[in-house]
């Protein structure tokens, strides 16, 4: 597969190029796994979106100018789910404290369980034996990429075929994703396992992936689970209770001001008139599990926070997250009385962000967001399934001013 440049002038050419099929033969051709290499049918856009490199309404306003909403329909809804996701674990943040309980648990349990822990292992070294299976679980940690259409049937099989605890596999994907997001990665999951549309589960078919790899696989259906029972059992009370959005404290322009560009947010929209005394990057992808991240991951984003350092801050000073406390210290030391960053979103660097706060506050110094329109449109009708916003798409559109 063509390497993905982690650049904002990389993703504005992808967008660029990509434009011509995001009308009806993006429509036709998105579900095809063809295979490393030969991921045309896909803008691949999303490791630069994750990282807003280049923005959803940027894509999104491309899409409409070549091919109309009608046209351009299918596309634009992929790119407004991954909005969906992020609203959506936002108004339920337990859902990600569950998980990221539940993953500390198993992981205890591997540790503990010699069976399991070679299951696991054969699983994520591509050595299960079912030569599709593997060439996915090898694809994705050789490239940082997999097609959607193969993460259903990878993460269906992880659960159903083989037996294996769902966060387990969440974590594998999360770890070796270049888009790898913490909504769309945990509630992806969640959705196959029948946990996120209750007692709905995604089930991997041979004839399924026979077709949609465009005959690349032949799979047997003895195989493959012959059902999918949903995880309901996991949940019994239903859905984690829906608490709202949180409302980011803003920046305050007479404050001093340390200004911090994480992956959240590659292109700050960075208020003007700020009192800016100091900058950094600020690397948090090993956040994103207790095991091993993929170094091609953590590459990723180095470069890219050095992209946006490049074009927003030049003399941004290079910090990793590491112990909560020192982020406080360096902003105190620079003189500052406020940070200012992207509106970072329920995840690992949430986490960290919160348990920085007791610091931060005996240093005198706030943490402050700046959250983007698009965020503020999209997530606030994430309150149920993905039909509620769908049919929303055309509203947001004309208030985003796309239309």
């Amino acid at each position: 597969m063509t390497q993905i440049e982690p650049t904002r002038d990389a993703a504005l050419a992808r967008l660029a190029a990509f434009t011509p099929e995001m009308g009806a033969r993006y429509a036709k051709r998105r579900n095809t796994d063809y295979g490393p290499g030969r991921h045309g049918a896909v803008s691949r856009l999303s490791p630069h979106i994750r990282r807003r490199l280049v923005s959803e309404d940027e894509v999104i306003a491309a899409a409409l100018a070549a091919h109309g909403p009608e046209g351009a329909e299918k596309f634009i809804q992929e790119v407004v789910w991954r909005s969906y996701f992020k609203g959506w674990l936002e108004q339920r943040p337990t859902t990600w404290n569950s998980y990221r309980d539940g993953l500390q648990r198993d992981l205890a349990l591997v540790a503990e369980d010699r069976k399991l822990r070679a299951q696991v292992q054969a699983a994520t070294e591509g050595r299960t034996g079912l030569d599709y299976f593997d060439a996915w679980a090898q694809e994705l940690t050789e490239t940082g990429y997999l097609h959607n259409h193969a993460r259903m049937w990878f993460a269906s099989i992880w659960i159903f075929t083989f037996g294996l605890p769902w966060r387990l596999g969440a974590d594998f994907f999360l770890r070796h994703l270049l888009d790898g997001d913490p909504a769309s990665n945990t509630l992806g999951w969640r959705w196959v396992a029948g946990l996120h549309t209750r007692g709905k589960t995604y089930a991997a078919q041979a004839w399924n992936i026979a077709k949609f790899t465009d005959g690349r696989f032949s799979p047997r259906e003895a195989d493959l689970a012959p059902d999918a029972p949903a995880l309901e059992h996991e949940e019994p009370d239903g859905l984690p209770p829906r608490l709202g959005l949180r409302t980011p404290s803003s920046p305050d322009m007479a404050r001093p001001t340390a200004l911090l560009l994480t992956e959240e947010d590659c292109t700050l929209a960075v208020p003007e008139g700020l009192n800016i005394v100091a900058s950094a990057t600020l690397e948090a992808s090993h956040l994103r599990s207790l095991g091993p991240v993929s170094d091609v991951v953590a590459d990723f984003e180095r470069a890219a926070l050095q992209d946006s350092a490049s074009r927003l801050a030049p003399d941004a000073t290079a910090l990793r997250a590491g112990v909560p406390g020192d982020l406080a210290k360096w902003a105190a030391k620079a003189g500052a009385e406020q940070i200012v960053t992207g509106f970072v979103p329920r995840g690992p660097l949430r986490d960290w962000l919160d348990s920085a706060s007791p610091a931060m506050a005996a240093q005198g110094v706030t943490l402050t967001e700046v959250q983007r329109d698009w965020d503020r449109l999209v997530c606030p009708h994430a309150t149920a399934g993905f039909f509620k916003v769908k049919q929303k798409i055309p509203q947001i559109l004309q208030c985003a001013g796309l239309l």
